[in-house]
């Protein structure tokens, strides 16, 4: 026996198969939230960074602010310290779109890293 609503039915999900496989549609992973930054010692608080992240200069005199167009050095670990965050600098996007975070580049010059470079959540760490 033939059924034409099998029939309809069938091929409404294979146009749906197709639509869905045309406009590459896929299921999103599930969001996980990002670790927070945690306390060490001498007022150091540990993040997870992307290795090879930049640290930008500072500009300045009686308050230290990012300097965006200077790289001073890089952070090749992950994790690393950093002692503060600046918020209302400039702009690199992301959940905190304007926020930078101070710390030492491995080659010892003090400087600034986006939080964009920033995997842990830095919410906890410090005000500068």
């Amino acid at each position: 026996m033939f059924s034409t609503a099998g029939t309809a039915r069938t091929a409404a999900a294979t146009a749906t198969t197709a639509l869905v496989v045309s406009l590459g549609v896929v299921a999103a992973p599930s969001a996980v939230a990002a670790d927070n930054c945690w306390p060490g010692e001498a007022n150091r608080w540990y993040c997870h960074n992307v290795p090879g992240s930049p640290v930008f200069g500072t500009v300045g005199d009686n308050h230290v602010y990012p300097d965006p167009n200077t790289v001073v050095g890089y952070l090749n670990t992950d994790p690393s310290w950093f002692s503060c965050k600046e918020d209302n600098q400039a702009w690199v996007g992301g959940p905190h779109p304007t926020r930078w975070l101070l710390t030492t580049a491995d080659n010892g010059a003090v400087g600034f890293v986006r939080d964009t470079d920033i995997t842990s959540e830095t919410d906890p760490v410090p005000d500068c």
